[in-house]
């Protein structure tokens, strides 16, 4: 997985469209999935969003094969040369026309609600979807866009198969995507979450895109911590020798702050701690995700599994957390997956541990079995029912455990908590685990 959902993807794919940014844009999301995507693209380019309605002209007996396509205004795109070999006669095609342009227009009539389509002519379009399948239905979009008198026109989708530009570079003036790997199966595959997008989701993109000129501009996202607003960047994390590479949220005026221990074979681009962690966030915590280990120590698979290197790395790095503006005086928590858990137990055993809660997801506490009587912080073990020996482990472990700590079974998951809803269930778990214990000094504690 890639995403964690169309948000994630969205603003992964603005940081690609930043040049484009005081151009006289219009971004225009592909109805449903695309819309949410193109949302936050138009929010980072501070540019009009609309949707691109368009409706696909299929061959009669291959309707997936497209003889061209209809648009908004009356446009109509033909490819001439697929209607002649496919042998298809003026009133075979007259019917499918007359078909798709009633749907068409049902659609827009939909998703504008009144509100009239933005004019492109002269300006540079974006169009927007959640991803690349075949190609057709952007394909499509992109042509209408030109149609309508858009002077350039950009394609922009945050996943697609390898090869895609060779298929689509007729398409538009210029392609852009944030990942192309393989095998590429189907887009759904790349996202943690990739739920139907409903119409009213759609109306609700639209709604608040069209209120955005009239609110304040939007922070920057490397503010300084003094800066209420908080901030939102990648960093750089020294701890000697090594250089480590962390993602740092500090929501202004954050309750607390959440380090985040990832499991053997993962890094700090995990889609499940990054889920987890837009939950934090989401309940008012920061976050930060960082690499335990360098590229380099990762080919050595000793270190891996080296549980006291990597909790020695998480007491360094909560440390350097002390010296940012925002961070320096709230309670910390460690969110710890499989062997992350353990180092962050371990490191929460420690005499002088600066931190205040922990929780362990899917985690292996029995590899710091030795110190785990020795942890303060109020601890949480969450496991799946479907994982059976690790929940082992995990009633072992908390047999051991002399603070506050408690074990929740998430019912249906296994180890990764793959299966739909399971992770939310945790990161829902987590978030109020940490709302209610890390607290500071003079602040009641939240409560469920």
């Amino acid at each position: 997985m890639l995403f964690l959902d169309r948000v994630d993807a969205g603003r992964r794919l603005a940081t690609r469209l930043g040049a484009l940014r005081g151009e006289d844009v219009v971004v225009l999301g592909l109805p449903r999935g695309g819309v949410p995507v193109a949302f936050e693209v138009a929010r980072e380019l501070d540019a009009p969003l609309d949707v691109i309605v368009v409706r696909k002209l299929g061959v009669p007996f291959q309707p997936e094969l497209a003889m061209g396509a209809l648009g908004e205004g009356g446009v109509r795109v033909l490819d001439r040369d697929t209607v002649r070999l496919a042998r298809v006669g003026a009133g075979e095609l007259a019917a499918v026309e007359e078909r798709e342009r009633a749907e068409l227009q049902r659609r827009a009539a939909r998703f504008r609600g009144g509100r009239p389509r933005i004019p492109l002519a002269g300006k540079t379009a974006v169009v927007v979807d959640d991803g690349i399948a075949t190609g057709s239905t952007a394909r499509a979009a992109c042509e209408v866009a030109r149609a309508q008198g858009a002077a350039r026109v950009v394609l922009a989708v945050p996943v697609a198969p390898p090869g895609w530009e060779r298929r689509l570079r007729s398409a538009a003036d210029e392609l852009v995507c944030v990942a192309t790997p393989s095998p590429f199966d189907a887009i759904g595959r790349w996202y943690l979450d990739f739920s139907q997008t409903s119409d009213e989701e759609v109306l609700a993109c639209l709604s608040r895109a069209a209120a955005l000129p009239a609110t304040a501009p939007e922070p920057s996202r490397a503010g300084s911590g003094d800066d209420p607003t908080g901030r939102d960047e990648e960093v750089e994390l020294r701890v000697g020798a090594a250089r480590l590479g962390g993602h740092l949220v500090l929501p202004g005026n954050a309750a607390g702050v959440v380090v985040f221990a990832h499991g053997s074979g993962s890094s700090r681009h995990s889609p499940r701690n990054r889920f987890v962690a837009a939950v934090l966030n989401q309940a008012g915590l920061g976050t930060l995700l960082f690499d335990l280990l360098t590229p380099e120590e990762e080919l050595h698979r000793a270190n891996v599994f080296d549980v006291g290197l990597l909790a020695r790395r998480l007491v360094d790095v909560t440390r350097w957390l002390r010296t940012q503006p925002g961070a320096d005086t709230v309670p910390v928590g460690y969110f710890g997956a499989s062997t992350g858990a353990a180092a962050a137990l371990w490191a929460a055993a420690e005499q002088d541990a600066d931190v205040a809660a922990v929780v362990s997801r899917g985690g292996r506490p029995d590899l710091a079995a030795a110190r785990l009587p020795a942890v303060r912080a109020a601890t949480l073990l969450i496991v799946g029912s479907h994982d059976p020996a690790v929940l082992d482990l995990n009633r072992q472990a908390r047999a051991r455990l002399r603070c506050e700590n408690s074990l929740a079974v998430v019912p249906g998951a296994s180890h990764l908590f793959e299966e739909p809803g399971t992770l939310r269930v945790a990161a829902g778990l987590a978030a109020t685990w940490f709302t209610d214990h890390l607290v500071p000094a003079g602040r009641p504690a939240a409560r469920a």
